[in-house]
């Protein structure tokens, strides 16, 4: 009898404190969606990059790191063996090289055959008025053939003179002709089949301008090397970008976590080789929509970290709809979330004394 009545005491002290647990939580209001709007927590990451040489690749020759080690921006991590680019280096210097001194005297040829064509032309003006002063001196002569021709035919027929004096004046005015012919041919051999305008400097010769156009074909000529060089120019400036890209630097302060390649090893072109982990620290919670109208990408927010509840400033970067597994499901109908998850990352300060891996939480209450 007695071991009833405490079975029953028992029981219904169980019962009692089942009610007051419910009335407990019922006030409190620790269901699904109510923990929802408590104090977030997420651990922190440092975000990591693959480092990878540039369109680049070889042998390495220099690791000049270990996984763990902190390196500053700009430190050289790796090295790939330069010869090849080197000595592709000094190839093109040097047909640059002889195309320098190919340009330089075909040009110098150039500036002599110009030379050449303005000197002829002068020489050929010389000579045209040359020319044109020996046709005046031989009509000169023909004129006084023929008036001492005429005058001695008047002393013939008066009996004058003998008939001897008049053939010589004949043949001499017979010289006179022919030679006035002659002196003409020279003038329009000298002229080429150019009109003479009367100003001998203004007469475009054909022998000149033959000349001339010689000369600008080898101008041609210069601006195709010149050209050619240009292009040997461009490929050698590829190439000591390509040599300054086989050294692989820190770009930004971090912590080397992984060396993917060995010293050694031929290196593909953008293949990583190293990991790097950065002193970006951030960390990801999920809120509901209540509260993500509230907060805004930029706003600063004081973080509290789990262990030693120290305070660390942070700023929101990302404030997105949270994929469907971060909402809080109950009862409505087809599975709809009861509550709308938002993701939000935020970013601590790089100054912050914290450590990657710790938890850090964001109160909203």
């Amino acid at each position: 009898m007695g071991s009833r009545k405490k079975a029953a005491r028992l029981g219904i002290i169980f019962i009692a404190l089942l009610i007051i647990s419910g009335i407990v939580l019922m006030y409190r209001g620790n269901d699904a969606v109510i923990l929802a709007t408590e104090k977030k927590e997420g651990i922190l990451t440092a975000e990591q990059i693959k480092l990878s040489f540039d369109s680049v690749g070889g042998r390495m020759i220099n690791e000049a790191v270990k996984e763990g080690q902190e390196v500053k921006s700009g430190e050289l991590l790796m090295e790939i063996d330069p010869t090849d680019t080197d000595l592709a280096i000094e190839k093109l210097k040097a047909q640059i090289a002889g195309l320098d001194a190919q340009i330089k005297s075909t040009s110098g040829n150039m500036n002599v055959n110009l030379f050449k064509a303005s000197n002829d032309e002068q020489q050929s003006f010389r000579e045209i008025d040359s020319q044109k002063a020996a046709i005046n001196s031989a009509k000169a002569t023909l004129q006084n053939a023929e008036i001492d021709y005429n005058r001695k035919v008047k002393l013939v027929a008066d009996g004058a003179i003998a008939q001897s004096q008049l053939d010589d004046a004949t043949m001499t005015l017979n010289v006179a002709r022919a030679n006035l012919q002659t002196q003409e041919q020279i003038l329009q051999r000298l002229l080429a089949g150019t009109h003479d305008s009367g100003n001998t400097n203004s007469i475009n010769l054909p022998t000149i301008a033959q000349e001339r156009a010689a000369v600008k074909n080898i101008e041609n000529d210069v601006a195709a090397l010149v050209e050619q060089k240009k292009s040997l120019e461009v490929q050698l400036k590829e190439l000591e970008v390509a040599k300054s890209r086989l050294k692989l630097f820190a770009p930004e302060d971090g912590k080397i976590i992984n060396i993917l390649q060995k010293r050694g090893e031929m290196i593909s072109p953008n293949v990583p080789v190293i990991l790097l982990e950065t002193k970006r620290i951030y960390y990801d919670i999920y809120v509901s929509e209540e509260q993500a109208v509230n907060l805004h990408e930029g706003d600063e927010i004081i973080c509290t970290t789990v262990a030693g509840n120290k305070k660390v400033p942070g700023k929101i970067r990302l404030l997105t709809q949270a994929p469907g597994f971060a909402d809080l499901k109950q009862s409505r109908e087809k599975g709809q979330a009861d509550l709308t998850a938002f993701q939000v990352r935020i970013y601590i300060d790089p100054s912050a004394d914290v450590l990657t891996g710790q938890t850090v939480g964001a109160d909203f209450d």
